[in-house]
């Protein structure tokens, strides 16, 4: 492979100016759009040698063949042509979004001459305000059900309103008493639009001053003995209670705020977007973000904020994000332009705005495991992992068991292993096994030991596996009592946490035991990229393939599955050296582990420090601390 592009401009063709650029493929295709403060610096990043690229920029440029760049006179204008490109072109290399569509919104169509309430998903309807997304359809109808109470608008349809006005004669909901437009013959036109307006208003920032009016005028009629208006006040300011009851206070009762929790990894992302108004959570909008080019969480934010924000109406005064993206500045002018006042983008660093941004951050977690893991819960999704998996690592047959292999290590101490197995795309936890590593403290030769040990019993099935079976938290002794004889299946192919050392001492590990039919393959973490044994170059699967989904869950099981069994090991064996102190048991064990809070901290207490623990004595003290010293 050459190392420098052949479409690389020649030096000092590039502007210095701010602008937007383009990578093209052969067929003028638009791959990427980004865009820079300086040209000539942002570009320089993609034609350095190719060696030194992210394995993923290094797949966009090489797939180009040409790039172009248009100058624009500041740094916002560029953001926007940014944001108008990205839409019009839609690149493949560009992060792609996948919105949550389950969600429906409340819209009040302001666009008809007597505008009503409506639950929908279509996010077109002209002139319609949208609140929302809500969880379930039935939230938005308790929503409407209690807002029509105290502010009683249109809710029949078009044609039900079009034949009432042309008749005469109420709507079908008027005459029971759920409509209250001008159809329901009791109010005008005019009238209906001041009381949509409020209904607005209230929706759009819990406005607290229908509160206190309607409170003021309830106590007005009941001086003046209108009981029967009092009532109709007093149901009506039950109803708004209601409604504000639904979503606590987050925030100060004035403010109004996005907030976007993020969780990410190196090539998916989730959002998870509060929208707070009059300081409560009016609604949640959820996104999966699909990233081809490697790049940093502040770049991401910038996407993330054009994309909520290209075309909407409702910009608040304060963003709230996880880590401000380089070019706030530009992106709180181009806010500023939509909203027509001033926009703060800020990081929610303490008090209430950290707590929710936590809260934020944690659905947004959940929301990309299962973004992840939903794909391998289908039977046509994970047939089509193993096809791709077999067409791509180019084996004979589509690999229905893969056995994967983690190695895990503190600071070079306490070394333990751990065997996942995925038969048709599926875990099968009675079938993991963890392994004890005492010898070594290298990653490479760690693993060789492991497979060395594992693949000695394809030959020897009669044989018990040497492995420590350490029992997996989802199963149980009942399981472990129904297991076959250990190792008993060979698989089509052996998965190891790494890169390239570690895929060639797998490999060596394989032509030792003589079991070079299996295949073998490492995916390293930092980049996703899959390392075959021998080859100088990694496999790089698509970032939506089934396949890779299947490799990455497989790699985090098995990481799990070795920090529990290394958990387990370290309490086991902490426990075993203090229960050799003459006059210490269990009670006074699991006392002095929780108050001093680490093995560490207990090793290092002198004894005055131990006596300090309950039930501990002088003598007690001094035999804990010597008894550790010598261990």
């Amino acid at each position: 492979m050459a190392d420098v592009l052949p479409y690389k401009p020649r030096a000092g063709e590039i502007p210095t100016d701010p602008g937007v650029y383009r990578f093209r493929d052969a067929e003028g295709r638009v791959l990427y759009v980004g865009k820079a403060k300086n040209l000539r610096q942002r570009l320089s990043n993609y034609f350095a040698p190719l060696r030194t690229l992210h394995e993923r920029t290094r797949r966009m440029v090489t797939t180009a063949a040409s790039v172009e760049w248009t100058v624009v006179p500041t740094d916002v204008d560029s953001l926007q042509l940014e944001y108008m490109w990205i839409k019009e072109f839609d690149p493949p290399f560009n992060v792609r979004y996948k919105d949550d569509k389950s969600y429906p919104f409340m819209a009040v169509t302001l666009g008809d001459e007597a505008p009503r309430v409506i639950v929908t998903r279509n996010h077109r309807i002209p002139g319609a305000k949208y609140f929302g997304p809500y969880p379930k359809v039935w939230a938005v109808h308790d929503t409407i059900d209690l807002m029509v109470k105290a502010f009683p608008i249109r809710t029949c349809s078009d044609a039900s309103y079009k034949r009432a006005m042309q008749t005469g004669r109420p709507c079908f909901p008027g005459q029971i008493g759920k409509c209250g437009g001008p159809c329901s013959m009791t109010v005008t036109v005019e009238e209906h639009r001041a009381m949509v307006d409020d209904f607005v208003a209230f929706m759009a920032g819990g406005d607290e001053r229908f509160t206190k009016e309607l409170t003021k005028r309830m106590l007005a009629a009941s001086a003046a003995m209108d009981y029967e208006a009092a009532a109709k006040f007093r149901d009506k300011l039950s109803a708004i209670e209601a409604v504000l009851g639904k979503s606590a206070l987050v925030l100060a009762a004035d403010e109004d705020a996005d907030l976007f929790g993020i969780a990410e990894d190196e090539l998916a992302a989730a959002v998870q977007q509060f929208v707070i108004r009059g300081g409560r959570v009016r609604g949640v909008r959820a996104m999966t973000i699909e990233k081809e080019i490697d790049i940093t969480t502040g770049e991401l934010v910038d996407q993330v904020l054009q994309r909520a924000y290209g075309e909407a109406e409702d910009v608040p005064r304060r963003i709230l994000v996880p880590t401000l993206p380089d070019d706030v500045v530009e992106l709180e002018l181009w806010l500023r332009e939509r909203r027509g006042k001033k926009i703060e983008i800020t990081v929610a660093q303490r008090g209430q705005r950290a707590d929710l941004m936590r809260n934020a951050t944690l659905n947004a977690q959940q929301a990309l495991i299962r973004h992840k893991t939903r794909r391998t819960s289908d039977y046509l999704a994970r047939t089509q992992a193993l096809t791709d998996l077999q067409e791509a690592l180019e084996l004979e047959e589509a690999p229905l068991r893969i056995e994967c292999f983690d190695i895990s290590h503190l600071g070079g101490t306490n070394v333990v292993a751990s065997m996942v197995v995925f038969e048709d795309g599926l875990p099968r936890k009675d079938q993991y096994r963890s392994f004890n590593i005492p010898e070594t403290t290298d990653d490479t030769d760690s693993m060789y030991q492991v497979l060395r040990r594992r693949l000695a019993y394809l030959d020897r099935p009669d044989l018990q596996a040497d492995s420590e079976a350490v029992l997996d938290e989802e199963t149980d002794a009942g399981t472990q009592a129904k297991r076959k004889p250990r190792f008993a299946y060979p698989p089509q192919l052996l998965l190891v946490d790494g890169g390239k050392p570690q895929v060639e001492a797998a490999a060596r590990a394989l032509r030792d035991a003589g079991h070079t039919e299996i295949a073998v393959c490492g995916i390293a973490k930092r980049l996703e990229e899959i390392w075959l044994p021998g080859e100088d170059f990694p496999v790089i699967l698509p970032r939506t393939s089934e396949s890779l989904y299947l490799l990455q869950r497989l790699r985090d099981e098995a990481h799990r599955f070795a920090i529990v069994h290394q958990r387990k090991k370290r309490k086991r064996d902490i426990s075993t050296v203090l229960t050799e102190v003459p006059g210490l048991g269990a009670s006074r064990i699991k006392t002095l582990l929780k108050h001093f809070g680490s093995v560490t901290a207990l090793r290092a207490a002198q004894p005055g420090e131990i006596e300090e623990a309950p039930g501990i004595g002088p003598v007690l003290a001094q035999n804990i601390h010597t008894h550790l010293s010598t261990r």
